[in-house]
């Protein structure tokens, strides 16, 4: 039996065991469509309207009550950012006209990173961004109130974002916000898992010297991609150590060699942390045709990751995930697919990879466009399998030469990253039961 929970708290048992609730939730608004950055910027949110009508085209969707999310507040916003960058986010819509025009000569050292490359300015920024953050705010409430046990926003995911900056493609940090959110209501420890391609650099930050926050991040090396951060040495700071994990992986890592990585670490850390509640960030840059980075992972790798992390969830937090999307350049050819995947995880609904797209999806981007080579079915025809780390005795060899290299590579990663932080985590980072 169930005794009534405050507001925003986990509903508990009579033993003040935290129950989860029996729902799904998918938190959607088409205002997220107005997160559009200028003309041939890589984040176009067309990506999210054509998941959408790929999750619906497919059935996905039929008899799902979506929740539509109201824009974050300013002191919903104040949790991770600092009232001036508010304020000069909002005074965007005070600029000339001719500042929203796209420029070859964007300043690098843009006040606030507000109109530079990377994060030029449009319209209604602020708004825009605060219904991004209010989406994944939703989610969180969703789950704390008991009327879900998972939920999913697609449109979150701007891990990026700083304090008092702008930074790669974000402009305020939604899943911070979350987080800081649920340790103030009913939460104190939180398993954040990032798997795109970019470390989680804005997360990670925020709750670096936070004990009650475990935040974990497998991205492409820092030494050969943006942001340059996220190295196996880093480890947390002071009351925090141990509690952000970084494993970078090479150029080239395909499914089986990244999912190998994932599983001798990510499981791990995450037992021995025990969380509450995983919240995910699943962005899909990782992908072998993205435009933007040098990974290469396959529509069903991403899968297989979205349904370990589910696992994880399951296993270790009695079920309560936390999914939203971030990254993902191949507008048409992946991030449709792979957050479709991420929807079905999030709703108990999954998708046989080898399912046909729809004729209807694919009519409406032969009208959009006409160019692109469609994908035939939901996943690209890999098996997805990996083989599991055994220590550190040496990789096996398979007799495929490029793929033992490979193994080998990654294996220096996993070795790196588990004798940096499971110590600290009060586990044997070279025992591959830890």
């Amino acid at each position: 039996m169930a005794v009534q929970a405050r507001e925003g708290e986990p509903p508990t048992d009579r033993s003040g065991r935290s129950q989860s609730g029996p729902g799904h939730a998918l938190v959607w608004s088409p205002r997220y469509l107005s997160y559009t950055w200028a003309k041939g910027h890589p984040m176009n949110p067309v990506r999210l309207d054509l998941t959408m009508a790929l999750a619906t085209s497919i059935g996905l969707l039929e008899g799902v009550e979506v929740v539509e999310p109201a824009a974050a507040t300013e002191p919903d916003l104040l949790r991770i950012h600092t009232a001036r960058y508010i304020e000069a986010v909002k005074d965007v819509d005070n600029r000339p006209p001719e500042d929203f025009e796209p420029r070859d000569d964007a300043p690098t050292d843009a006040p606030f990173g507000l109109g530079n490359s990377d994060n030029p300015i449009f319209p209604h920024m602020h708004e825009a961004a605060s219904t991004i953050v209010g989406g994944t705010l939703a989610a969180a409430k969703e789950i704390a109130a008991g009327r879900a046990r998972r939920a999913v926003s697609i449109g979150g995911g701007m891990h990026h974002a700083l304090a008092s900056a702008a930074s790669g493609f974000c402009v305020y940090n939604d899943v911070a916000v979350a987080i800081s959110w649920l340790l103030e209501n009913g939460y104190d420890r939180i398993a954040y898992i990032d798997v795109d391609v970019h470390h989680g650099d804005g997360v990670e930050r925020a709750f670096q010297g936070d004990p009650r926050v475990l935040t974990v991040s497998i991205h492409q090396h820092p030494a050969t991609l943006w942001p340059g951060t996220g190295w196996s040495s880093e480890v947390g700071i002071d009351e925090g150590a141990g509690r952000a994990v970084n494993l970078p992986v090479l150029p080239g890592t395909s499914d089986p060699v990244w999912l190998r990585a994932f599983h001798a670490v990510v499981p791990g850390a995450i037992a021995a942390f025990a969380p509450q509640i995983i919240v995910s960030q699943c962005g899909v840059d990782t992908h072998r045709e993205d435009p933007l980075a040098d990974l290469a992972l396959s529509v069903d790798g991403q899968r297989a990751a979205f349904l370990a992390m589910r696992d994880l969830a399951d296993r270790y937090a009695e079920g309560r995930w936390l999914a939203v999307g971030g990254g993902g350049y191949g507008l048409v050819r992946v991030v449709p697919r792979s957050w479709t995947h991420l929807i079905a995880a999030a709703l108990d609904r999954d998708i046989d990879p080898a399912t046909p797209i729809p004729e209807e999806w694919n009519a409406r981007i032969t009208r959009l466009a006409p160019a692109v080579e469609l994908p035939t079915a939901m996943g690209d025809g890999e098996l997805a399998h990996y083989l599991p780390w055994d220590g550190p005795g040496g990789a096996p060899e398979t007799g495929d030469s490029a793929y033992d290299r490979a193994l080998v590579r990654v294996d220096g990663s996993i070795q790196a990253t588990r004798r940096a932080v499971f110590p600290l985590l009060g586990l044997d980072p070279d025992d591959p039961r830890d």
